[in-house]
């Protein structure tokens, strides 16, 4: 479960409640992720107020599509039940219930409308590529090399205001000799013509749930979009836990590219030589182990709203009343 507060009553019951938070250990991780938002968020939050770019971390922003006061707001998920929590704070608006004792989380009919079949259908896709990538061996070894093949024998730059410590020449000696092995559809999908073939497999989106692994950078850094598109529903703590290792691996899948990012304070890990391979490798495996026991949390809070969802696809009501 990730949570981090003490609780009391723990467990399933009928009435939908996995947990009952007490007023003060509620408003405590509220406290937390508030300095978390903070102290990770935040700062990038104003950085872009000032219309100052940072190519490294504006792609969590842009690519994930995330908007930061989303992120903000805390949520315990689906079935925590906040004893004596503010009705104006914790709102219908985002699938809050009121009962005799406080206010829990639980998608219902009147917040999700006629997207219910919907929400659940998509809800099981997700949960169906997270189990299938969990369930895998971490590859390793690809070494960031998806940023070059973006590149590779291109007409025009792709980040055009970023300049390359390579020439392109290097670039396009770096693919030819390493080769290019990548599983991730959208990372592949980014590749310049040239370089498509000289993968190994040509993905489609609809190869996601059969290729994606957990040694992948961009698989790991998914582990975040994957929990936002469920939130409210999945805890904020862990949202916000992916969010920064995100952060972490978007700083290596930059600084193992053929960019020149020296100005924004990121030191290269040149996977052009054999010692920055082994830098590369020791922390995408770094990486993975973290992703790893994060998308296994998620994977528990996506099966709970399934459940809830499968209560209501089937008509039966929620109570309205936590014993």
């Amino acid at each position: 479960m990730a949570l981090d507060a003490p609780i009391s009553s723990p467990g399933h019951r009928e009435d939908g409640v996995r947990l009952v938070m007490d007023k003060a250990s509620w408003e405590k991780s509220l406290r937390e992720h508030e300095a978390r938002f903070e102290e990770y968020v935040a700062p990038h939050v104003r950085r872009r107020s000032r219309h100052e770019k940072d190519p490294v971390v504006d792609f969590l922003f842009e690519y994930y599509r995330f908007r930061p006061t989303h992120l903000r707001r805390w949520h315990p998920g689906t079935g925590i039940l906040l004893i004596d929590a503010d009705p104006e704070r914790f709102s219908d608006k985002d699938g809050y219930i009121q009962t005799d004792r406080g206010r829990i989380q639980q998608p219902s009919r009147e917040h999700l409308g006629s997207n219910i079949d919907r929400f659940k259908t998509g809800t099981e896709w997700i949960l169906s590529l997270l189990e299938a990538t969990q369930n895998r061996p971490a590859r390793l070894g690809c070494f960031g090399l998806h940023e070059w093949a973006m590149l590779y024998q291109a007409s025009e730059p792709r980040h055009a205001d970023v300049k390359l410590r390579v020439s392109e020449e290097e670039l396009a000696q770096v693919v030819d000799n390493a080769g290019l092995r990548c599983t991730h559809f959208d990372a592949f999908r980014f590749f310049t013509p040239q370089a498509r073939p000289l993968n190994p497999t040509q993905l489609a989106h609809t190869d996601m749930v059969a290729f994606e692994q957990p040694g992948c950078l961009h698989a790991n850094m998914d582990v975040y979009r994957w929990a936002f598109k469920r939130a409210p529903w999945v805890p904020s703590k862990l949202v916000l836990d992916a969010f920064i290792l995100a952060m972490e691996i978007r700083h290596l899948d930059m600084a193992s590219s053929p960019y020149d990012l020296k100005d924004y304070g990121l030191e290269p890990v040149p996977v052009e030589t054999r010692e920055g391979q082994e830098v590369f490798i020791r922390q995408q495996q770094v990486f993975s182990e973290r992703a790893r026991t994060m998308r296994s949390e998620l994977i528990v809070e996506l099966r709970c709203l399934l459940d809830r969802l499968d209560t209501l696809s089937s008509d039966v009501a929620i109570p309205r009343h936590a014993s």
